[in-house]
């Protein structure tokens, strides 16, 4: 039997394994749980979204252009791709006064396989709104707007709007800026390298801002209101078939989840105010849900009936081209306490 976290079988055999590192914290920076490496420095990637619309709730674009709850929800959004998801992205750019073209998060074919085609149908080419991160790019483009910033450089990592998403980082995550590495995500603006103990730091205070003993009363109350919208509207974080809304949304609100590239997942508890992150070693994502389960039943969060709902990201199936299952991928691993 392999000592690595998870475990992928074809039949009754190992094939495969993948390593993870896990931190579990609470809203004051104390770690309770771990595995691995606990500090492992990580571009948590994706999973920043919810850190980096804080300047747009900050700023006063939300009230000024009159965003939603869901609005703030693609903003944090790593999206599919479905037609609600575009037709809200456009939504925005026509609310701020601006087009597809002003994105600059490229694009790539969308998760939704069945907009793609109906694109090809029409033949027509895609554009940036189908990027997962467009949603992202839009309340970026919002906030420049509303301050009246340069919006062709707004991904630069000198503009004041990467600067304050810098900022809000540092302090949500009890993560100096001078310590903090920088480099560049798929979609183009920066990305930041953070231990997965501080990354849990800033989830757990995503989720229960009222247990951070802080006097940033403007940054709880926009914690607090950007968890809200995440949990409220879980379908525009991610999408149909996903594993963040799908856990967000079985799980009735409780909880606030956000993946990222190369086996990243984070996972904040609004009940208990306790943070989780994990990082899959090498970067194989079908081992995130898995361990990220794995982790939320060691630590008694949630029912019976939630995780039978959740069965198929907990224990997940390994198909064939037939779309038969020949194996699964589960977690075998048990958390340190600290």
């Amino acid at each position: 039997m392999s000592d690595k976290a998870i475990h992928v079988y074809r039949g009754d055999f190992i094939e495969s394994t993948h390593d993870i590192h896990a931190a579990v914290t609470d809203t004051n920076g104390n770690l309770l749980y771990y595995y691995g490496n606990p500090m492992r420095a990580t571009f948590a990637r994706s999973s920043m979204k919810p850190f980096q619309t804080i300047p747009v709730v900050e700023s006063g674009a939300i009230e000024r252009f009159g965003f939603t709850e869901k609005d703030i929800s693609l903003f944090c959004a790593s999206h599919s791709g479905e037609p609600f998801h575009r037709e809200r992205v456009q939504h925005i750019l026509h609310t701020i006064g601006l087009k597809e073209q002003d994105l600059q998060c490229g694009t790539h074919i969308p998760r939704d396989l069945e907009s793609y085609k109906q694109l090809i149908k029409e033949n027509k080419e895609l554009n940036a709104i189908y990027s997962n991160c467009s949603g992202k790019h839009s309340g970026m483009l919002a906030t420049c707007v509303h301050m009246n910033e340069e919006i062709k450089t707004y991904r630069n990592k000198e503009h004041p709007h990467q600067i304050r998403i810098l900022n809000s980082i540092s302090t949500i995550c009890s993560f100096p800026v001078e310590k903090m590495a920088l480099s560049v995500d798929g979609c183009g603006v920066p990305v930041h390298q953070l231990p997965l103990q501080n990354l849990a730091i800033g989830f757990a205070r995503l989720a229960k801002s009222e247990n951070w003993h802080t006097s940033e009363t403007i940054r709880k109350t926009s914690l607090a209101k950007i968890a809200e919208s995440m949990a409220k509207y879980p379908e525009m974080v991610a999408g149909t078939n996903r594993f963040d809304t799908d856990l967000m949304k079985e799980f009735q609100g409780r909880l606030v989840a956000k993946g990222g590239a190369e086996g990243v997942q984070c996972i904040g508890d609004r009940e208990s105010g306790i943070g989780i992150a994990l990082k899959v070693e090498d970067g194989n994502a079908r081992g995130a849900s898995v361990a990220a389960l794995h982790i939320l039943r060691e630590l008694n969060i949630g029912t019976e009936d939630v995780y039978s709902k959740l069965q198929n990201y907990e224990v997940a199936p390994v198909l064939n081209s037939r779309q038969e299952k020949i194996g699964k991928i589960v977690s075998a691993f048990t958390l340190h306490k600290s």
